[in-house]
Order: structure tokens, then sequence, then C-alpha cells
């Protein structure tokens, strides 16, 4: 029996309980008193089901090696399906990943195995959405990732699958969820988000199901490139190149959105690769998604820089030869294992698959710039093959831009990756091009007036030939704009310094930041910039707030969550 003490406490709070909200209580109840099990953490709602909902069916998919993932899954349909929502469960070891383009709620439950490899029933599925552009712009998904923290490569397969379907086109309407080994209450809340957001998105679509429907493709922009700087010294490796798009239609973009651009083919390599074939450029021909000329097709339409490794397999089936399971350029196979006649390259023209869109973080801001200009930082990739130099596709096609050149986009939206009230503060950590969205960042603060302070880690080779937007940050820091300026130039010094370890410099202060209520952003090279920088926070945490590892992993799973620690790393 409760204590009278106790029980006026609940009657306190219960006082005022809807009927749905005194039956989850008394389930919630329920379940402490009988154990900690995943139904017991989280008991059902009620399950009378809100007719006036346009609940649709949700797929829960899951990839497992041991069977916890599957065992998960089972456990969640079932509270799901007890709250009125009809749930497909399905294994990645069976399922289709065609169907993925049909699927309207998708959620994923998947596992890491070994040194961060996806489940081996699962890699069919794992290997087809990374080699293939399925476009997924109907999807709205979720990932919860199953792992084990005392392993380097914690979570691997789920942060890659969640971060594959948002380059697909999908939409991520919760954010991925890490789990550790003891996953049952973590599990319980991320089905409880499920449930509230599939809800909260069916009643949106009630709401406006009378509403006349708009096309699902993506809005596209026609803009001249008003100006290309190189913003690298004369003396630096390096190309990095601040862009400027000025547009006649008005532009509708928040910071830490992205340019979406499909990059052309080098006019020379389509040159050798018409010669090397005999076809006709001028020949029109029907792909599944387009109809040109040749020259057109291989120019604007078609994938022929790194060919993936099944369209090599058709290759090879196409003309006979003998080719290993490898990545190459169409020209590359061209050379080495030629077609036999013009016939034979319209067959391997049919198998090539569309150019993919790349994305490139916008660095400018409406508030500052208007609404008819947009800005972009690209960073020319450089390499070598054969002793031969040879430039990324994309970056090496908006770096060939001249002023007054016409150039087509798309604005991809920032997601999660979105500033808090102007009243909050932020931490920004972005080496090399990952600067570009801060830049953004500061400049529609700059221009709103707002009240919350702004701390920038920078990075880069050195500081003399690459220290990009100098000027910019120099006066943002002159003005308050920015509070804090923090860098770190790894070739300037015997010991090679990076962001990282600027943080850990400033370990007692950033903590602070974040028991403030600070929000951290990072953005730059996944691997392994964003790995250690998350590494270092997590030392913060545990040292300055006398936390466990274990807490600490919590704490920066809350922030996460709560929308305060956001990654746009690549």
């Amino acid at each position: 029996m409760l204590s009278e003490t106790k029980l006026n406490v609940l009657k306190k709070i219960s006082g005022d309980f809807s009927r749905d909200e005194a039956i989850w209580a008394s389930g919630y109840l329920a379940g402490i008193a009988g154990g900690s099990s995943l139904t017991a953490t989280l008991p059902p709602l009620s399950t009378e089901v809100n007719h006036q909902n346009t609940v649709k069916k949700i797929t829960l998919a899951y990839g497992t090696e041991t069977g916890n993932s599957k065992k998960l899954a089972t456990g969640l349909a079932g509270i799901i399906k007890k709250k009125g929502i009809q749930v497909k469960l399905a294994d990645l070891s069976q399922y289709k990943p065609k169907d993925l383009g049909k699927e309207e709620f998708f959620f994923v439950i998947i596992s890491t195995q070994g040194e961060g490899e996806p489940p081996l029933l699962a890699k069919k599925f794992y290997d087809y959405i990374h080699e293939n552009e399925i476009n997924l712009t109907d999807l709205k998904f979720g990932v919860l990732a199953l792992g084990d923290s005392s392993y380097p490569q914690f979570c691997k397969t789920g942060e890659e699958v969640d971060y594959r379907f948002e380059i697909l086109g999908g939409q991520r309407i919760i954010p991925l969820k890490r789990c550790d080994i003891d996953y049952e209450q973590e599990a319980a809340h991320w089905i409880e988000q499920v449930f509230e957001t599939v809800n909260k998105t069916s009643d949106n679509l009630s709401k406006n199901s009378s509403a006349p429907k708009i096309s699902a493709g993506r809005k596209k922009y026609r803009g001249t490139v008003s100006s290309l700087i190189n913003l690298n010294d004369i003396t630096s490796e390096k190309e990095t190149y601040h862009i400027e798009i000025e547009t006649d239609e008005p532009l509708v973009y928040q910071p830490g959105a992205a340019l979406g651009i499909i990059p052309f083919n080098s006019k020379s390599v389509v040159e050798e690769i018409i010669s090397l074939t005999g076809i006709d450029p001028k020949k029109n021909i029907e792909t599944a998604k387009v109809t040109d000329s040749v020259e057109e097709l291989l120019t604007k339409h078609l994938n022929i820089s790194y060919l993936l490794k099944n369209v090599v397999s058709q290759y090879a089936k196409i003309t006979g030869h003998s080719i290993p399971e490898v990545r190459l350029s169409l020209l590359d196979l061209l050379r080495i294992y030629p077609v036999k006649t013009a016939e034979e390259f319209e067959e391997i023209i049919q198998i090539l698959t569309g150019q993919a869109p790349r994305l490139y973080s916008i660095s400018s801001s409406l508030e500052a710039h208007g609404e008819n200009e947009i800005h972009i930082t690209v960073a020319k990739s450089e390499f070598f093959v054969d002793h031969q130099k040879h430039s990324g596709l994309c970056s090496g096609f908006l770096s060939g831009f001249t002023e007054g050149e016409i150039v087509d986009f798309y604005i991809q939206d920032a997601g999660h990756f979105r500033l808090p009230d102007a009243d909050k503060d932020i931490i920004m950590i972005g080496p090399g091009t990952g600067i570009a969205p801060f830049r953004s960042f500061l400049w529609e603060r700059d221009a709103i007036g707002a009240e919350g302070r702004n701390w920038l880690f920078f990075g880069d080779r050195n500081f003399v030939s690459d220290f990009i937007y100098q000027s910019e940050l120099q006066d943002f820091l002159k003005t308050g704009s920015l509070t804090h300026l923090d860098l770190a130039f790894s070739r300037d010094t015997a010991e090679k310094i990076y962001v990282q370890h600027k943080l850990e410099q400033k370990a007692q202060e950033v903590f602070h930041w974040l028991e403030g209520g600070a929000s951290v952003y990072v953005c730059g090279a996944k691997e392994p910039m964003s790995r250690d920088v998350q590494e270092t926070l997590l030392n913060i945490i545990q040292r300055e707030g006398k936390r466990s590892k274990e807490q600490a992993i919590h704490y920066l799973e809350d922030m996460e969550l709560s929308g305060r620690y956001a990654k746009d790393v690549y």
C-alpha cells in the first residue's frame, strides 16, 4: 500500500489525466511492478484508433546476425500494432530493395558486426542501396542502430544506412538512434517516437487532404555564375573555390541547406569514348529515363566516371570479356576491354546508370545576401592514376566555371542541420570546406541580430595559404557576431594540431556551454575528423561532467535527439 503522502502526490498529478493518459500510466506502473522487459518499459497507449487520422501502414525492417534485431523488431511491432498502426515486419535478407521507392514510412533496426560490417544476412540489401541510385524522395524513414561500444566502429552500419537513405532523397523524420548492448529501454523510447512522429505526419496529411497535390519532384532553379574565386593562396597545395550564383527567380532555403547539382562529364573524355566505339554522336537513343543524342547522353545524363561493380559485370557479359570485380571508368573499360561494334556499345549505353547529383553546403544566407543570390564553397579534388593527374568529377566541373555561365541546380532541405532559436548559443566545428554551412549560420545570425553566442573551431593545413574566409571571420569577431574563434593549422607546427585538439584545450568552457544549452554542429570529413571530434566531446563530457563513459554517451545521444548535436559529414 502507498503511504498517505505518496497517495496524495499520486492523486495530485493524476487528477487532470485524460482517459488515454490514465490507461497509459496504469500500464506504466504495472510494467515497473513486473520487471524491466521491453513491454514493461513502454506499456501500450490506449488501443482506440482515431479514425480521423490517415495513419497508413509502416514497414519495420530488421537486419540481424545473432537474432537480437529480429527479436527487438518483433517486440516493437507488437507494441505499435496495439496503438492502431498497421505494421509490415520485413527481414532485410528477403526484402527487395527495389520496393523502397514504393514505401511511405520505412523504419530499420540493424546491427553492426566486427569491424563495422553489416550483418551477413543484410549485406545484399546494404550493398544494393550503396551501389544503386534509387529515388527515395517519397520515403520517410528512421534508423535504430544496434552495436557494442567496446568496438571502435560502434553502430557504423546503422549510421551508413541512415546517411545513404538521406543521400538518395529520403526524409529522415526521426533522428538516428544508436543503442549499446543494453538496448531495451532506449529502443522503447525510439518506438514511442516513431508512433508520435507517424501520427503527427498523418495528422498533417489529413488536414491537407483537400489541398491540391503538388509534384514531389525537386524545385529546379537556373542561375548565372557571377563570381568564382580561389580562396587559397598561390603557395597552397589546395584549390578551394567560392562560387556565387545569381537567379532571376527568388530562392527559398534555410541556413544548413545544400545545393544539388548534376555535373557534366568532360568533353574530351566523351570525345575519346565516341572515337573508340565508332558510334554516331548525333544518333538518338532512348534510355530508361531520357531520350537524347549519344553525345548528350554521355555528357549530361549518364555516369561514365566510376562505374558500379554490377555495371562492370553487365559490361563483361555483353562484350564477352573476362573482367575482375573492380570499379573502373567507362573510358578505362573501353581501352582495356574494347567493344566489337558500335551496336554493341549501344547495349552498353542501356546499362549505364544516371548521373547522380552532388550536394554542397550552401555558404550564404537569404537574410544577408538576398533571395536572388546563393553561394557554395568547393574544394577541387585531385588525384593521380598511372602518374596522370585527374580531377574529381563535380569539383572539377564546378571549378571550371566561368563568370556568366548558366547552371541548373536544386536545393536540398537542411533536415536536421538547422539553427536553433536566435537566443541560443552554438558551437561550430568545421575544418576545410566544413566551414561552408557555418559561414551561412554566421551571416544569418549577424543579419537578424541574433542574441545567441557563436563559437567556431576551424582548421586546415597552413595559416598563410589555407585560412579561407579569413577577413570575414575577423570582421565577425570585431563586431561580436563571432564570440570565439579557435584555429588549428596542422602543418604549421612540428606536431600536427587538429580541431579536436583545440576542443580539448577548451574543455572546461566547452562543457560550460553545453550545460548552458548550446547546440553543437560538425561539418566536414566523416573519417577521421567527425569520429575524432565525437570522441573528444565524449571525453569532455565524461571528465568535466564527472560522468561515466555510458552516461557521457547518453548525454550526447540526448543532445542529438533534441536537435542540439548535428553532423553534416561526408
